[in-house]
């Protein structure tokens, strides 16, 4: 079945079967790799993109229940100011290791300083909570996201 779908701000047409899950439909079918499969249940966080700016696992939506939203992959967040902040922070704090888990940290992150511009500790444990890092970069991931939010702070950030 043919699907149009918003994919980082430009219209794409697939032929795939109803229930495939958007991210095969993402890596498989439009080359977008940056979406990464980790355990296909929607418990590690690997395969989060935005749905319309809310953080989703892609591994578990069916792409016939897309529909209008507008997806944002990893490949797309740098598109706009805060997604540049973010991945300039992830390399200034040397987060990734092996960069697996990344994409969805980030996309993860992103929406959390959408929402709460200036996050306590815990908001930000909460919200990143559900992506997994197995290189335990948690101390940098959080870091980093203190950074950016200090930034749009227009505060001073710690070096």
């Amino acid at each position: 079945m043919s699907y149009t779908l918003k994919i980082n701000g430009t219209q794409r047409v697939v032929d795939v079967d109803a229930d495939t899950p958007l991210l095969w439909v993402l890596r498989d079918t439009l080359g977008l790799t940056g979406t990464k499969y980790g355990c296909g249940v929607a418990q590690c966080g690997a395969c989060t993109v935005h749905a319309d700016g809310t953080p989703i696992r892609s591994c578990q939506l069916p792409v016939s229940s897309v529909g209008t939203m507008s997806i944002t992959t990893i490949e797309g967040i740098g598109a706009d100011e805060l997604g540049r902040k973010l991945q300039a922070a992830w390399l200034t704090r040397d987060v990734p290791q092996c960069g697996y888990c990344q994409g969805g940290q980030i996309l993860a992150a992103t929406a959390l300083l959408t929402s709460t511009p200036n996050p306590t500790e815990q908001e930000i444990d909460d919200a990143m909570v559900g992506n997994i890092c197995r290189c335990g970069t948690y101390p940098r991931i959080r870091q980093a996201i203190k950074d950016v939010a200090a930034s749009l702070r227009g505060a001073k950030v710690p070096a």
